[in-house]
């Protein structure tokens, strides 16, 4: 059996003392702001920096995967002698499994005997890094990769995410909302909680008047979602309001005895969608 290494994209929202820890290659996806230059592989912005210039008013542009990167890297991995499984973002959302999965056929016509899976998380921000970190710890617990693949697509649909959002603007931008819902939810205080479905994409569940209130909703529909399933870690993610991240830990503690938790920004490419407050909260349940 060869060895074999798991890579995924920078959406997955993990942190880089996890990646680095967990020897995890990242394809990083890429985002401006206007005709500034391209940030998303070697020059960065911070997320606070990220969020400050959105707060601004500043408009960030998206990008996919670059497939040179991605080509590179999966050469490297073959190279040097390793099979790859890698984990993308979910493909309505982005066009970057396509091309993960390009070059993966490519590379394998190109290199007799490399392998290279390509699988379709369907999931974003860190509901896309529970499903990694599931696939890790199946390797480090000493899983094949086949093992982990039939695992991961048994099991996909059970990743659960709920998001609410604090300024529906930005969904207006994204093409969820009408500008007209927009302005008018705006001024009531209406908030909405999505969920990312079965195919991947990202879906109104429902609107609740407050700020404080969307954040409880997130955990009712956990209660609603989580029927056997021992979660023993949680995921949040947020838009640069960690605050609103740690009251949503807190309430999954108290309501389900949950103490492990990975918490972390959402990164550019979805928080250009999202937008600022955002909070996003990932586990395992009987349904998305």
């Amino acid at each position: 059996m060869r060895e074999f290494i798991i890579s995924t994209d920078s959406t997955a929202d993990l942190p880089d003392d996890y990646i680095n820890a967990h020897n995890l290659t990242i394809h990083p996806l890429y985002y401006a702001f206007g005709s500034d230059e391209v940030y998303g592989e070697e020059k960065k912005l911070s997320p606070s920096e990220f969020y400050a210039r959105m707060r601004k008013g500043e408009m960030p542009n998206t990008m996919a995967s670059n497939p040179d990167f991605v080509q590179k890297a999966f050469q490297k991995a073959v190279d040097d002698g390793f099979d790859v499984l890698h984990l993308s973002f979910s493909s309505a959302l982005s066009s970057s499994y396509n091309t993960a999965a390009v070059a993966a056929r490519e590379i394998c016509e190109e290199n007799p005997g490399a392998r290279i899976v390509v699988i379709d998380s369907l999931c974003a921000s860190l509901g896309q890094g529970l499903f990694v970190h599931k696939a890790i710890m199946m390797k480090e617990a000493g899983k094949s990769m086949d093992e982990i693949i039939d695992w991961l697509q048994e099991n996909r649909p059970y990743f659960c995410h709920e998001f609410t959002v604090d300024d529906l603007f930005n969904l207006h931008r994204g093409g969820r909302v009408s500008k007209a819902t927009a302005i008018i939810g705006t001024l009531i205080n209406v908030k909405p909680v999505l969920h990312v479905d079965d195919e991947g994409r990202l879906m109104p569940v429902e609107n609740v008047r407050g700020r404080k209130k969307s954040l409880i909703a997130l955990v009712d529909h956990m209660e609603e979602k989580i029927g056997d399933f021992k979660n023993d870690i949680v995921f949040i993610s947020h838009g640069d309001c960690l605050e609103d991240a740690e009251f949503v830990k807190d309430l999954v503690t108290k309501r389900f005895g949950i103490t492990n938790f990975l918490i972390n920004y959402v990164s550019p490419t979805v928080g250009a969608h999202s937008g600022p407050g955002t909070v996003a909260l990932f586990y395992m349940g009987t349904h998305r």
